[in-house]
């Protein structure tokens, strides 16, 4: 993988945007020989009063704010959407996790949450240069899939959450016994305009590194959330 290795100069142009969990790793976690480059980026850093929520529809989180919203390029429509992020600022470093989009900020750009700022520059200096990449979320037990509010067997909406790795895409198997993709919104659901039946679902779920998992018989039915079978491995 590709790591930038050096701050931006300070003279790099600066752009403003207003846009805006800690887990422990499994000691059994198997590492995995991983497809692609991670995400990296130089930019600048600036900062919001976050709560944790924003475009990616996630769940505030008060207890944990180490978090981001991403300029729109790389947001790529949900694309990173709990993505974790190693970022080195003036000061120090932090690993925030990606729950919002910045619609005004330049590509390479992030809209950290105070909290985070706080970590790699003085809250004074407002706009920082900064160097981040893509670094494995330090999760604890399996995927979880999440229920859209609404969803039924004519409509269904699905998210993935705390998933070591960015999601890149989540397929249902069809009554066909072959696989399906569900297309995914930019506020990061899964969404079957036609509804994927009563279930249990078989899903499977790959991410941005090519790791598949797969979950043969997921009951979400009137549940909020449903935990999946396994973890995405680290990548070495």
């Amino acid at each position: 993988m590709r790591w930038p290795v050096l701050l931006a100069p300070a003279g790099l142009a600066l752009a403003a945007c207003g846009a805006c969990s800690s887990h422990e790793v499994p000691a059994d976690a198997a590492a995995a020989s991983c497809a692609g480059e991670a995400l990296s980026e130089m930019g600048v850093a600036t900062y919001c009063d976050a709560d944790g929520s924003g475009n990616c529809s996630f769940d505030a989180s008060p207890g944990d704010l180490m978090v981001a919203a991403l300029n729109a390029p790389d947001y790529a429509g949900a694309a990173w959407c709990g993505a974790c992020l190693a970022v080195t600022g003036p000061i120090g470093d932090v690993v925030v996790r990606v729950v919002d989009q910045c619609p005004g900020c330049k590509h390479g750009d992030l809209d950290l949450s105070a909290q985070a700022f706080a970590k790699i520059a003085q809250i004074s200096a407002g706009r920082v240069a900064i160097v981040w990449h893509e670094v494995a979320c330090p999760v604890s037990g399996p995927i979880t899939y999440q229920r859209k509010d609404g969803s039924n067997a004519s409509w269904t909406a699905i998210q993935i959450r705390n998933h070591r790795y960015a999601i890149n895409k989540l397929e249902a198997r069809t009554a066909g016994g072959g696989y399906q993709a569900v297309a995914r919104a930019d506020y990061n659901y899964f969404v079957a305009p036609n509804g994927l039946g009563a279930g249990p679902y078989a899903l499977r779920v790959t991410d941005v590194h090519g790791q598949v998992l797969e979950d043969p018989a997921v009951a979400l039915g009137d549940a909020a959330s449903r935990p999946g079978a396994a973890q995405f491995p680290s990548c070495r």
